[in-house]
């Protein structure tokens, strides 16, 4: 049997190549390529970096899908059906909008992976390839193997992506994880993770632990950190904020290699965080007591920040960035708020009749960048605009210059090097993303369904 798996692209704009800044491994390739049996011929393609050779001969092709790839990942399913390869679609946009994704695909996996993907294949093989396949429950979390020999030869970032953990057991009201995970948690072994960071070290300078939430168990957080202290690694993970008031544990962080984290501050507003429902971001002091705890450690920041709820204005942006400068962050997102499907703000949005689209990722007119949504204080064009202007003056020179100051992102050599070159990659991005299209804009054809 032969398997082809496609990590779709964003998408591309006409006559140009795929952004290329940013390509990671994408960790659920490898996580696939490990499920599958060993008798299976694998290829793989990524469409960020490498054409799809649609002609190539294969029995099945699997496509993983974002909300953000739904466009273009259809587009890739249709060439394969009309050549008479049947499709295999699974990832968050597959669960959070099933009926949806089952027009473009033979078979949709719903939820997690572990416990389906062999019977996946097993019944394609037997001829009984199934339009559904649901995960009963969550998957226990040892012994995953993600097997990345998929990867050789492909430029991505030298950095060792590695899984500690998945869910948040937070129900912040834009995010898909929590309408993903149902607001859960769970940990891997501590030795399982261990020994797949000591397999890495040849081939990773930076780990980056890639849970939605590194701090949802603390206590389990706490054992893992305490067993990566003799690995003498650097990495850098996501957390939420309440992690930053538990001062073992950023004791530990900082012993065990950590190098930064990044925070979802989300907004400066307090009546904002209670209608995202992340009032647990004021708690305790507030950001500056937070702040300072992690100074103190010397732990770098990536804080990110939402614009777009009720409370939000011109000015709500403008402060943001200064308050991100004077607090000299590593790096710093401001975005403007997107309602996914599947999450509670979108079904607010939908039900106050304020989305601009009903499948923004979809619209003809749809470009990133957008806002797919009426906000109450701002017109979208403004409000997109203010995000881009706040990342420009985050990134311009004297910013870069006036942050690289700070204790913090000073310290180490290493890690400044670090700043520079990634504070200058992000500086170049904001023009190049700024109206991307979503699938590939030279695509001409009509989508397939089923």
């Amino acid at each position: 049997m032969r398997l082809t798996i496609v990590h779709p692209s964003i998408g591309r704009r006409l006559g140009q190549g795929y952004i290329r800044l940013w390509q990671m491994e994408p960790l659920p390739v490898a996580l696939i390529a490990g499920l599958t049996p060993a008798d299976v011929e694998i290829r793989f393609y990524d469409d960020r970096m490498e054409p799809v050779p649609f002609d190539e001969p294969t029995d099945l092709a699997a496509i993983s899908i974002e909300t953000y790839t739904a466009r273009r990942a259809y587009q890739i399913a249709s060439e394969y059906r009309a050549r008479g390869v049947p499709v295999v679609m699974g990832g968050f946009h597959a669960t959070l909008c099933t009926e949806e994704v089952s027009r473009y695909a033979e078979s949709v996996v719903v939820g997690e992976a572990e416990n389906l993907w062999p019977l996946v294949i097993d019944d394609f093989r037997h001829g009984r390839l199934r339009p559904l396949y649901r995960a009963d429950g969550r998957p226990e979390l040892s012994g995953l193997n993600y097997d990345r020999r998929l990867f050789r030869d492909k430029r991505y970032l030298r950095l060792g992506l590695v899984e500690t953990g998945r869910g948040c057991r937070f129900r912040c009201e834009f995010c898909a994880i929590q309408s993903f995970f149902d607001a859960s948690h769970r940990a891997r072994p501590v030795e399982d993770v261990v020994a797949e960071i000591s397999s890495q070290r040849d081939r990773a300078r930076l780990f980056f632990f890639v849970d939605d939430n590194f701090a949802g168990n603390i206590p389990k957080a706490k054992e893992l950190l305490t067993a990566l202290i003799p690995l003498k690694i650097r990495w850098v993970t996501q957390l939420s904020i309440n992690a930053a008031r538990d001062e073992e544990f950023l004791a530990l962080l900082k012993a065990s290699g950590c190098q930064g984290v990044l925070i979802g501050f989300e907004s400066l507003d307090h009546a904002n965080l209670k209608i995202m429902k992340k009032e647990f971001n004021a708690s305790g002091g507030g950001y500056e007591a937070a702040l300072s705890n992690l100074r103190r450690h010397g732990l770098r920041i990536y804080a990110t920040f939402i614009f777009g709820y009720d409370n939000d204005t011109p000015e709500s942006v403008a402060a943001a960035v200064e308050f991100a400068r004077d607090h000299g962050f590593f790096i710093s997102a401001f975005n403007h708020l997107t309602p996914f499907p599947g999450t509670p703000l979108y079904d607010r949005l939908k039900t106050e009749n304020r989305l601009l689209y009903p499948t923004w990722w979809l619209a003809d007119s749809y470009n990133y960048n957008g806002v797919p949504f009426r906000p109450r204080s701002a017109d979208p064009e403004a409000l997109a605009r203010a995000c881009v202007t706040a990342r420009r003056e985050f990134y311009s020179l004297p910013s870069m210059l006036q942050r690289a100051t700070a204790p913090a992102n000073r310290q180490d050599l290493v890690m400044l090097l670090y700043f520079f070159m990634i504070n200058a990659m992000h500086r170049v991005e904001i023009g190049s993303r700024d109206h991307y299209p979503l699938g590939d804009a030279a695509w001409n054809k009509p989508l397939l369904t089923v």
